[in-house]
């Protein structure tokens, strides 16, 4: 079976840069390699729902223990809210 992806955590609020800090009323899905917040689809693939593998359909994905150097700037120019 495959696990949920390391780099998903779930946030009360916002970060001051997003949501202007506000608490959410419930847990939110957070990429910490794009550090931004993810839409629930894309929270499917994080929690490997569906027969997904966020190993294989990430793009962002990368193994845990490695830099996130690699991301390009296209991605770290992305809209916020995934």
């Amino acid at each position: 079976m495959v696990e949920a992806c390391p780099h998903l955590a779930y946030r009360e609020a916002g970060d001051g840069a997003t949501f202007d800090g506000a608490d959410f009323g419930e847990p939110r899905a957070f990429c910490t390699v794009t550090e931004s917040f993810v839409q629930p689809m894309r929270a499917d693939i994080c929690n490997a729902r569906y027969g997904l593998d966020p190993e294989t359909d990430c793009e962002f994905y990368v193994e845990p223990g490695t830099e996130s150097e690699e991301m390009s700037d296209e991605t770290e120019r992305l809209d916020a809210d995934r």
